[in-house]
């Protein structure tokens, strides 16, 4: 049996779409999956991006794009009311779910996805809804205890420290797999094709001289 990393952020519509098509893209295959919360700002500013949704030109076709890609898969899509917000709450509220050092379960990562892109478009910071989410999921820790806060840090600095650039980046046998559309590159690595014991992996990933912006 495999073991999946899955690096997410709910401030994304493709970790949405991904947690949704996972079980489908994977069907036949035999894994288990870890969800692990990270903070995408933090990723951001790490390797020096900008979101997709802090370019406007890139944000109108972003959710186009996911909202064309969620009908063509018969999901529910809202863009909620603010986008970009912020996710710290939810982000705390999944890791307090689980015992300390532990990660979510699928139903706590699936309630918190579906309360932003399954809620009619509204608001997914409104307190209110927060508050009903919250007792829904009924968390064992404070979401906003230290421990969860240093749990949350440390999440988004491990993902750092292995290469994440961006949500959602499925891990498994030490190969980073990022995005909705890597999906069945994902499955056929799982599956074990010859491309993946070739040389391509490594050349395609090395270094190599290029203009560079000044």
């Amino acid at each position: 049996m495999k073991t999946l990393d899955v690096w997410f952020d709910p401030v994304s519509p493709f970790v949405y779409l991904a947690f949704e098509r996972l079980p489908q893209a994977l069907e036949g295959l035999s894994y288990d999956v870890r969800y692990r919360p990270v903070l995408f700002a933090g990723l951001l500013a790490h390797w020096g991006h900008k979101g997709p949704a802090e370019i406007e030109p890139k944000r109108a076709w972003t959710f186009r794009h996911c909202a064309w890609l969620a009908d063509r898969h018969g999901l529910a899509f809202h863009t909620p009311a603010q986008h970009p917000f912020n996710p710290l709450a939810l982000l705390r509220l999944a890791l307090a779910c689980c015992e300390p050092g532990g990660t979510p379960n699928r139903w706590v990562v699936e309630a918190i996805l579906r309360h932003v892109w399954c809620g009619g478009g509204a608001d997914a910071n409104d307190a209110q809804r927060l508050h009903e989410l919250a007792a829904t999921l009924q968390p064992t820790r404070d979401p906003r205890g230290d421990d969860v806060k240093a749990e949350l840090r440390a999440s988004t600095d491990a993902a750092i420290a292995r290469g994440v650039f961006g949500v959602p980046t499925i891990e498994v046998d030490g190969r980073a797999f990022w995005g909705l559309d890597a999906l069945p590159m994902l499955a056929a690595a799982m599956r074990g094709e010859p491309w993946f014991d070739g040389p391509a992996w490594h050349a395609e990933g090395a270094p190599r001289p290029g203009v560079a912006r000044t």
